[in-house]
This record gives structure tokens, C-alpha cells and sequence, in this order.
């Protein structure tokens, strides 16, 4: 038996296990970097590619490439997913690095609107779209494969990786920008500096070419594989209600999550009033944090279930939303602002450290990773991806607190979900593999 196909249980030590989790987590890592950089410099760029004179429409139609990369993410979790499925995880998570990087390589070099007018933000737009497409094959395949490739009891922990390294990306964005932040002034940002740290993502998707070419494929994979009908849609729609659960446990999660992350920098900016270089370094210390808390909640999870996990954000994000947002709108202390985001993400972090292992374990591995990707992909779509955008309309006509309203409303609705389905963790098919 080759390397590339050798079961999971072939492993001799937990340090060839862990080896695996590390290769299939880290070029997840380096995804999330190349897609959030366009966040965290959204405001240096902005009207280098729009240019009005307000700054809000600015921002809200750079934001609209944002949501727009969001929207095709279904595309990209059924056309990755299918591909996961019959070629293999290993194939799968190769080809979506290599998208990420090729996006990335085209935001760098993409001329202005004041050299190339119109044609500036539709390049941005295929660039985005691109991008989408990777992270929509992404999330399915890399969760299923650190879901097959952890033992059973400490699924939670080690799938909880999968956030540390997406939390991961994020900070590694932020630190980027710090760093840019003390080495060039604003006006240079603005006119070139941008570009450096798209150059730095496409440079290091290509180390992530490499490590996920090394990676062992898992055994439920190698066993599925005898399946012909594996990866289908027809297949997977044998499945409704774990497809519909997992619509339904992502919604409130996903808007929580880019609501006070993602989003979180340019609110801090426009809404509470404090400078970039603090919007940077409170997101760049509350990530650093929230990536910690991930595995501790997975651990948790596996050992009194995910479903109690899953319920803490729920009730806790219903009824703790809009009190924390209202007060981050009314404050303009830096170190208020940095406490009140801690205390969200701890909450959200219910959410986020073992959603992609209860998505793996509704499904059989023959749709496994179409199973998770697709349905997760088009509720980020509608809900995640938009929340920037949706913040920053409501702002716009004078109605910031509506927004509030609408990501506590969300989170109750997944709340629902966690209250009435079962305990993955006592039910999981990968056990069944």
C-alpha cells in the first residue's frame, strides 16, 4: 500500500497523526490569509478601485466584491465537494490552494481605476470570484479530512484545528497589516503598499501546494472509493434533513463569526471612531485569543457532547448580541472595545470550534465532504458574506442598530436547530466508515 492511500489506523505514533492533521490544517491557514488581507485592507485601497468622495459608499462597494466572492462559494463546495468525494481528499484540498493562489497573484498586479478605469474592479470581481470558489472547496474537503483523520475520541479537538488555522489566517492578515502599518505611511499604503501582502499570500499558497502533495489520504476515503456512485448529487439528496441542518446550525455562526471579525476592524473605524492602527491591534489581539479558545471547546465537546457546546452560543448569542454591539457603538475606549469583542467570541466559540466536526458526522463518507461543503457554502453565502456589506448598508441610511437585531435573529434560528437535533457525537457515521 502506497503512502498516499495508507489507513488511518496504520499510523504508528500520535505523532504521525498529529503530522497529518498539521499538513491538512496549515494550507487551510494560508487560504484564509490570502482571502482575508482583502478585509483588513479594504480601507487603504478602497478608492483606488471606487473612487467617491464618501468614504462609506467606499467602503460598501468594496464590500459588495467581498459578499460577491461569498456568493459563489456554493459553486465552489458542490464542484470541490464532488471532486473530494470521487478523487480524493488529498486531490481536492491541492487544487484549492491552488486557486487561492492564482486569485491572489491577480489582486497584486490588478492596475487602478484611475489607469484602467471600469475595467479595475471587474478584474477585482474575477479575482474575488476565484478566490470563492477555492474557499467554498475548501471548508468541505478540509473538515472532512481532519474529521476521517482524528481518533474518535478526541474528534473535537483535533477537527477544532481547522478554525485555529482559519482564526490563523486572520491574525496572520492582521500582523501583516501592523507590521506594514510601522514600516510605510498611510499615503504609501494607499497608493502601492496594499499590494505587498497579496504578493506574500500567492508566495506562500505555493508552500501549501507542497505540504498538502505530501499528505496521507484518509482510510473511510480509501474504503468509499468502491462506491460509483459516490460524490453525486443525486446521492447526497438522499440526506435532507442533515442537509438542512446543516444550513440551519450555520446561519446564526457564520454571521456571528464575520460580523465580529471579519467586519470588526472597519466598525471600530467608522462606528466607535478609533484610529486604524487600534482597529488593527484590537482585532490582531482578540484573534490571537479566539484562536486559542478552539481546541479547549473542542476537547470540551468531546467529552459531554457537542450539542451542550453548540447550545452555549446559542442562547448566549441570542440574548448577548445587540446589549454588546449597542455598547460598542456608544464607547470609544480602546480597552472597552478590545473586552467586549473578547467576551463575543468566547460566546461564538461554541459555534466555531466544533461545527465543522458535527457536519462531518451527519454524513456517510461517499458524500461526505459534498455533504458538508455545499449546504455550509450556501448558507455563508446568504448570511456570512453579507454581513459586512449589510452592516455598512443599515449604517448608511441611518439604521446601524437594525443590524444588530438581524444577526441576534439569526443566531436564535440556529439556537432551534441545536435545541431539537440530536448529539452528533453519540451518532457520528464516521465511526460507522
Amino acid at each position: 500500500m502506497s503512502e498516499a492511500t495508507m489507513p488511518v489506523e496504520d499510523f504508528a505514533t500520535m505523532r504521525g497523526r498529529i503530522a497529518s492533521i498539521f499538513g491538512g490544517s496549515i494550507g487551510n491557514l494560508i487560504e484564509w490569509y490570502d482571502f482575508y488581507v482583502y478585509n483588513f485592507f479594504a480601507l487603504y485601497f478602497a478608492k483606488s478601485f471606487f473612487p467617491h468622495s464618501d468614504p462609506t459608499v467606499q467602503l460598501l462597494d468594496t464590500f459588495a466584491i467581498y459578499a460577491v466572492g461569498f456568493l459563489v462559494r456554493p459553486v465552489g463546495g458542490w464542484l470541490l465537494g464532488v471532486y473530494a468525494d470521487r478523487a480524493g481528499r488529498k486531490t481536492a484540498l491541492l487544487v484549492s490552494v491552488l486557486m487561492m493562489c492564482v486569485g491572489s497573484l491577480i489582486v497584486a498586479m490588478t492596475p487602478t481605476y484611475a489607469t484602467i478605469g471600469i475595467g479595475a474592479p471587474l478584474v477585482l470581481l474575477v479575482a474575488r470570484l476565484l478566490q470563492g470558489l477555492s474557499l467554498g472547496g475548501e471548508y468541505g474537503t478540509s473538515a472532512t479530512y481532519l474529521s476521517e483523520v482524528a481518533i474518535s475520541r478526541w474528534r473535537g479537538f483535533y477537527s477544532s484545528f481547522q478554525y485555529v488555522t482559519l482564526i490563523g489566517g486572520q491574525v496572520l492578515g492582521g500582523a501583516t497589516l501592523l507590521v506594514m502599518q510601522l514600516a510605510f505611511t498611510p499615503a504609501q499604503l494607499e497608493a502601492w503598499g496594499w499590494r505587498l501582502p497579496f504578493l506574500i499570500g500567492a508566495a506562500c499558497a505555493l508552500f501549501g501546494v507542497y505540504l498538502r502533495a505530501n499528505l496521507v489520504e484518509t482510510d473511510q476515503y480509501v474504503r468509499a472509493s468502491a462506491d460509483k456512485r459516490r460524490g453525486s448529487l443525486a446521492r447526497l439528496l438522499k440526506h435532507p434533513k442533515q442537509i438542512l441542518l446543516v444550513f440551519g446550525l450555520t446561519m446564526g455562526g457564520t454571521t456571528a463569526f464575520y460580523t465580529y471579525t471579519t467586519y470588526m476592524p472597519t466598525f471600530l473605524v467608522n462606528t466607535v471612531h478609533l484610529t486604524r492602527d487600534q482597529a488593527t491591534q484590537i482585532s490582531f489581539i482578540t484573534l490571537v485569543l479566539y484562536a486559542l479558545m478552539q481546541p479547549l471547546a473542542g476537547a470540551i465537546s468531546d467529552r459531554i457532547g457537542r450539542r451542550p457546546v453548540l447550545m452555549w452560543f446559542g442562547v448566549l448569542g441570542t440574548l448577548g448580541t445587540v446589549p454588546i454591539l449597542n455598547a460598542l457603538a456608544a464607547t470609544h475606549s480602546y480597552g472597552t472595545a478590545l473586552l467586549l469583542i473578547l467576551v463575543a467570541l468566547v460566546i461564538i466559540t461554541g459555534y466555531t470550534s466544533i461545527n465543522a466536526v458535527v457536519k462531518a458526522e451527519l454524513f456517510p463518507a461517499a458524500v461526505r465532504a459534498l455533504g458538508v461543503g455545499l449546504p455550509y457554502a450556501m448558507a455563508v453565502s446568504i448570511f456570512g458574506g453579507t454581513a459586512p456589506m449589510l452592516a455598512l448598508w443599515f449604517k448608511s441610511h441611518g439604521m446601524a442598530a437594525a443590524f444588530y437585531w438581524y444577526v441576534s435573529a439569526l443566531i436564535f434560528g440556529s439556537a432551534l436547530v441545536y435545541g431539537f437535533m440530536g448529539d452528533t457525537k453519540k451518532t457520528s457515521l464516521i465511526d460507522r466508515d
